[in-house]
């Protein structure tokens, strides 16, 4: 779909701001201004709520900047409201100097909302004097430049960043730490420290905590958070050893936002310096080192120059060891991690010292990690409140006992990332297994970065010589159960071909009925027997009521399921919810013409194992003979309807060779009344958003690589006769801007 520069459009503010009732922006004491007085500033649209925490906390930084630029009468805001009730919009606009849309009209609103794309808040357009747009992005130039970014041109935005990067190339110590205003830094009781001490020493500036915008929009958090408190004091006790040993370390804490009671009582537990409070240089720093994640740990060389832009792993997993964090303590760092892989055991994954080198029970009892050597053992990632990993752990402690029973040498040790005590112990009620203990977390940390845990639950295969065997088998445990033990490479070769000739003997029978599971339900609740079934086109669609993707493609299979029972009756279609209960289940199962699983059947669960489902809307076809025939149905649907029946690859291929002969009628190139800049050309394209009705497209298009323009041929080819004459009234029957012909919109 074409994006435009954001120059190419120009905005007229009457037209933007006003309504058919209002000429008029609002003052917060009620003032009524009119739109026109707008016309020849620089305007900013600023989309922003009352209830989300970044946006409240970014509005007194746009107040500042307002207050030192609004004087010079070139620059207004205009606030648009996302606040759910008048109250809180009256609240939260009370604090700003500047105008705003009314409250009561969400119609301009949403407007400016869908013509801006706004897609969270806080958000900042910022329009000159022209109409057209200067920046998009004007929160981050503000977080960035403040007050020097104004007029906010490209040229001064560009002249700002060369300045930056001159400044980073250029860096020192002062240059970083020390303002207009400031030169200073505090010690913990308060008193002012020169920052030129620190000159000639490597420092580390540490973000902690709250997380302003520029801080990738997380709510904040208390004051410290889980994460700032236990790294915080992991490296009080390396910073502590650094001094103890005369190495010239310092720290400085840079926090973000905090209360102010909070930044005191934060400073009573750090022996290092800190920026004042809310000092004006610590949102910009966070944007010049670009931190999106807390805590974060800066290293600043001797020299003043940045060594690294964050090593808080780097401590985390090497502690006093990684010090001074320079590239060339990494590489040494990185060479004796490649050497313990090689000589893993279990010893060296989960005895980290003389004092730790034990697992425990449920019951908190001590086992020494020696008495585990010999076994297969098996690490289990997981959080004991999230769904699939509770599913997991029952499937599991099942696969566990049944092991245990048939005295096998195998072991589970559960690796918490629960950051709650009580979640951590509510955790162990369940399993039967042992666990390394809730305090070590360090360990916890070093084995997620050391396995690469990204997915929970994890499920790491260690072999009786403590080696890894398989880095995550909680599907295979999943979809064979106790079948897949020991986990070996060679067990899962075994399946594979055990999968193969399931999947070649496979038929309707073998997928749908378990025991005196052998029926699905009707509109009545009425059982159909899966006999019945046999022999027929069926389509299983996994989906939810709750899954808007599943909600706007049921209406388009429905129509599809209608058109292909009206020519073929041996076709069905079954059901299989991933609803929250039983009556979301009922409402959304109402609408739907075909037959269903039970909610809650346990068939459902081997079925998404069988067809690995891991997203929904997902439609499998099955064949007349009970074999797969794709599971793509879907997309097949979206982009033939029932022509695509009964889905085959010959049918697909018919349809393509179809599509090919009606292509070659169309014109290699044309030009188009929607884009006149350039000739469009006919081409095949994987995917597309058609920029004249705004469906989507796969195949042909006819296409302008140069702006990313699109157009369904159907779209492209039509025939407007006389092109503008009667255009307004077409345009009354279809949406704002568009004309409705038939079942295509054109954008006019």
């Amino acid at each position: 779909m074409a994006t435009k520069d954001v120059d190419d459009v120009i905005h007229d503010l009457t037209a933007l701001f006003s309504s058919d009732e209002r000429d008029f922006l609002v003052r917060n004491n009620g003032d009524q201004v009119n739109i026109s007085s707008l016309n020849g500033k620089i305007v900013g649209l600023y989309f922003s709520g009352s209830w989300f925490g970044p946006s409240y906390r970014f509005t007194p930084k746009l107040v500042e900047l307002y207050n030192e630029v609004a004087s010079k009468e070139e620059f207004e805001l205009v606030f648009v409201s996302s606040d759910r009730d008048e109250e809180s919009f009256n609240g939260y606009f009370s604090e700003m100097p500047w105008l705003a849309i009314p409250f009561s009209d969400t119609d301009t609103i949403d407007r400016l909302n869908d013509s801006f794309d706004i897609m969270g808040i806080p958000d900042l357009i910022i329009i000159d004097s022209d109409g057209k747009i200067l920046t998009e992005n004007g929160i981050s130039v503000v977080l960035g430049y403040g007050v020097d970014a104004y007029p906010f041109s490209r040229e001064r935005i560009e002249f700002l960043k060369e300045q930056e990067e001159e400044a980073k190339m250029n860096q020192t110590l002062s240059s970083i730490l020390v303002s207009s205003s400031r030169n200073y830094l505090l010690s913990k009781d308060g008193k002012q420290v020169p920052a030129s001490e620190l000159e000639g020493k490597t420092v580390g500036l540490l973000f902690l905590s709250s997380q302003e915008p520029c801080v990738e929009f997380v709510e904040p958090r208390a004051e410290f958070s889980k994460p700032c408190v236990e790294f915080t004091n992991t490296l009080v006790e390396i910073y502590n050893k650094l001094k103890n040993k005369g190495e010239k370390f310092e720290v400085v804490l840079i926090s973000l936002n905090f209360e102010e009671e909070e930044f005191k009582k934060g400073l009573e537990i750090i022996p290092w310096l800190a920026l004042p409070y809310k000092d004006s240089t610590t949102v910009k720093l966070a944007c010049y080192f670009d931190v999106t994640t807390l805590p974060t740990l800066v290293i600043i060389g001797p020299d003043g120059k940045t060594v690294n832009s964050n090593v808080v792993e780097i401590v985390e997993e090497f502690g006093i060891d990684a010090y001074p964090f320079t590239q060339e303590r990494l590489d040494v760092l990185a060479e004796i991690e490649k050497a313990k892989l090689e000589s893993q055991t279990l010893q060296s994954l989960l005895v980290s010292s003389d004092d730790d080198d034990f697992v425990i029970d449920k019951n908190g009892s001590k086992v020494l990690v020696s008495e585990l050597e010999g076994k297969t053992v098996g690490l289990l990632f997981s959080v004991s409140s999230h769904e699939p990993c509770v599913e997991f752990t029952n499937t599991l402690v099942e696969v566990y006992n049944k092991l245990k029973d048939i005295g096998e040498k195998f072991e589970v040790v559960l690796i918490s990332l629960n950051y709650e005590e009580d979640e951590f112990k509510k955790g162990l009620e369940t399993i039967p297994w042992l666990v390394l203990p809730n305090k070590d977390k360090i360990m916890t940390k070093k084995l997620v970065r050391y396995f690469d845990v990204l997915n929970l639950p994890t499920l790491v295969i260690l072999g009786p010589d403590g080696k890894t065997v398989n880095s995550n088998v909680a599907e295979l445990v999943e979809e064979h159960g106790i079948d897949a033990y020991p986990f070996t490479q060679e067990r899962i070769a075994a399946l594979a071909e055990i999968e193969k000739a399931k999947l070649e003997s496979q038929t309707l029978e073998s997928l749908l009925v378990s025991g005196d599971d052998n029926f699905v339900i009707g509109k009545n609740g009425s059982k159909v027997p899966i006999s019945e079934l046999v022999g027929k086109n069926v389509v299983l669609y996994f989906s939810a009521h709750w899954c808007p993707p599943c909600r706007r493609f049921t209406p388009k299979l429905i129509k599809t399921y209608n058109e292909i029972k009206e020519k073929d009756d041996a076709f069905e279609v079954i059901f299989i919810s991933s609803d929250s209960d039983q009556s979301s289940f009922e409402e959304y199962f109402s609408i739907m013409p075909w037959l269903a699983l039970p909610f809650g059947d346990s068939r459902k669960k081997l079925l998404n194992r069988t067809f690995k489902v891991e997203g929904i809307p997902t439609a499998v076809a099955i064949g007349p003979s009970g074999r797969t025939v794709t599971k793509d149905v879907v997309e097949l649907v979206m982009d033939h309807g029932a022509k695509a029946y009964p889905f085959t690859e010959e049918q697909l291929k018919h349809l393509e060779e179809q599509e090919e002969e009606i292509a070659k009628g169309w014109p290699e190139k044309l030009k188009h009344h929607l884009h006149p800049e350039h000739e469009l050309k006919r081409a095949h394209r994987p995917g597309y958003c058609c920029d004249a009705c705004e469906e989507m497209g796969k195949g042909w298009s006819f296409y302008c690589e140069e702006c990313d323009f699109d157009l369904h041929p159907k779209c492209a080819l039509e025939k407007v006769e006389e092109e503008g004459k009667n255009g307004n009234d077409a345009a009354q029957n279809g949406k704002e801007g568009f004309v409705c012909e038939g079942d295509v919109c054109r954008r006019v």
